[in-house]
């Protein structure tokens, strides 16, 4: 079976002539909408279309800028018990681990005994 896989050259679903994407106008053929070029189906038959979407194309098609450099997440610091060595002072952070319908999960760090935990 023939793959074509974007941006490899083959093109077989692309005008001979002008580049513009073929479409079935019958059962018959392939035609292109600007040139009125025809291609075969039988041409066509058993060929397989690949291709990759990669994350940065998602952002780019969606108009969604990607994040430069670092994000700096300060850790706070709370009064709560540590479960192992009984320290009163913790450092703590949140992050959204589950849907946005739920709560954030808040992760807990002794600087003590450098025991970590979290809570949902």
């Amino acid at each position: 079976m023939s793959v074509s896989r974007r941006g490899d050259g083959a093109g077989f679903m692309f005008c001979d002539l002008c580049g513009t994407t073929l479409s079935f106008s019958s059962i018959d053929y392939a035609q292109c909408p600007h040139c009125k070029f025809k291609k075969s189906a039988t041409e066509l038959c058993g060929k397989e279309i690949c291709y990759k979407v990669t994350a940065e194309d998602m952002r780019r098609d969606l108009g969604i800028s990607s994040f430069e450099g670092k994000i700096e997440v300060k850790d706070m610091e709370i009064n709560k018990k540590c479960e192992k060595c009984s320290n009163t002072k913790l450092k703590f952070s949140t992050r959204q681990m589950r849907s946005a319908d739920e709560g954030q999960t808040t992760f807990y760090h002794c600087p003590k005994c450098l025991h970590t935990f979290s809570e949902n």
